[in-house]
């Protein structure tokens, strides 16, 4: 939800990151099927002051309701420098709003902002983070400039955030990291028509199907293996592997190549999990995972992973396995980065202390559990009061 309200005292907006439950990596990265995605309580936040110049500054959390100032970027004039700082993503979405929008090229960069960044998602943890600046600054610019809101919709933003990492900054990506924490709750998303990244409005827009009103939340506990990934450098030799397939498929599944049949398996498991999830069916859920885990593992090791989904990431599903989850696999792209775990009903606590062991034992002392739970609504955007 956007708010249309202002306060002279600015304002902030805040994202959810994103788990992919089922059917990732098929969000048009390697095959355009479907997800069962969600938006969880972990947030990036985005502070907008009005300044006398324009700003960009890293904020790091010293309390809960308290941040210090790490660095920042002056913009002079509104000026975009070039790409090369820790400010490319803001940058890269302003470049691409300015773009897109005749609006905002005519508004921008009057009445100057203060843009102040914080996040609680861990760096490369696999949930999508790095994605949560790009549609912040997007969200903040279309509130301060009271941009069209028909023509600066969430599905436009949505989709202007995958062209600004992708076109801007050469990252391989999809896109439900650019449309969960946007729309929120649990949903089934589908990508069917844009596996080859058309220009804007020449290919679908994802259709996004919220579950959170039909189904109960399901018993998650994720853990954090602390080992870094870039997962645009997972996806960029995956995907050009599987367009290089997709162009010799004939259409037959049954006689496919090997990456085009296995994602299409992938994504058939979204489906599934969803008549399961509205049946409320946890262990046949579960069961969906691990067939998920166990497909993109071997699809990893077949396009040159050497370790599959990562020895951590398999390391600590297979403990989570032994301790009775119903169902484990990667959030994201594997390599490192987070893992989550199907329980049954109240065993969250009890397999987090599990997790918690685990990560010790395993040396991984930069890892860290926790236990998801869902945002509904997604983006948030509060005034500034104080």
């Amino acid at each position: 939800m956007i708010l249309s309200v202002y306060h002279p005292m600015g304002f902030e907006v805040r994202m959810p990151a994103r788990i992919n439950i089922l059917g990732n990596p098929a969000d048009a990265n390697e095959g355009a099927h479907q997800t069962i995605s969600a938006a969880v309580n972990i947030w990036a936040g985005l502070i907008c002051r009005p300044a006398a110049e324009w700003t960009l500054t890293y904020l790091l959390r010293t309390g809960e309701r308290a941040f210090q100032p790490a660095h920042s970027l002056a913009l002079p004039q509104g000026r975009l420098p070039d790409y090369g700082s820790d400010f490319d993503l803001a940058l890269a979405g302003l470049r691409r709003l300015l773009a897109h929008s005749p609006e905002f090229r005519e508004k921008f960069p009057a009445r100057p902002l203060s843009l102040s960044y914080w996040s609680d998602v861990p760096r490369q943890s696999g949930l999508g983070g790095s994605t949560l600046m790009v549609l912040n600054t997007l969200v903040a610019m279309v509130h301060w400039y009271e941009l069209d809101r028909k023509r600066h919709n969430p599905y436009v933003l949505a989709e202007l955030t995958q062209r600004a990492e992708e076109q801007e900054l050469d990252i391989t990506c999809g896109f439900a990291d650019r449309y969960v924490p946007l729309f929120g709750d649990i949903a089934y998303l589908d990508y069917r028509g844009k596996l080859f990244h058309q220009p804007f409005q020449e290919e679908p827009y994802v259709t996004y199907e919220k579950l959170g009103h039909l189904v109960d939340q399901p018993p998650l506990v994720a853990v954090c293996s602390g080992i870094p990934h870039h997962s645009g450098d997972i996806h960029r030799p995956m995907r050009a592997r599987y367009l290089e397939e997709y162009r010799r498929f004939q259409g037959d599944y049954e006689h496919a190549p090997f990456l085009v049949k296995v994602m299409k398996a992938i994504g058939d498991l979204a489906w599934k999990g969803k008549i399961a999830l509205l049946q409320g069916e946890l262990r046949r859920f579960g069961e969906l995972m691990d067939e998920n885990h166990h497909l993109v593992d071997q699809m990893m090791h077949y396009c040159g992973y050497r370790e599959g989904a990562g020895e951590a990431n398999n390391r600590l599903i297979h403990a989570a396995r032994e301790a009775g989850a119903l169902g484990a696999k990667l959030t994201g792209a594997g390599g490192g980065g987070s893992v989550f775990m199907l329980v049954e009903p109240g065993g969250e606590a009890e397999m987090a202390r599990h997790l918690e062991r685990k990560l010790i034992q395993f040396g991984m002392t930069e890892g860290h559990v926790y236990i998801p739970s869902l945002v509904h609504q997604g983006m948030v955007l509060l005034d500034q009061r104080e």
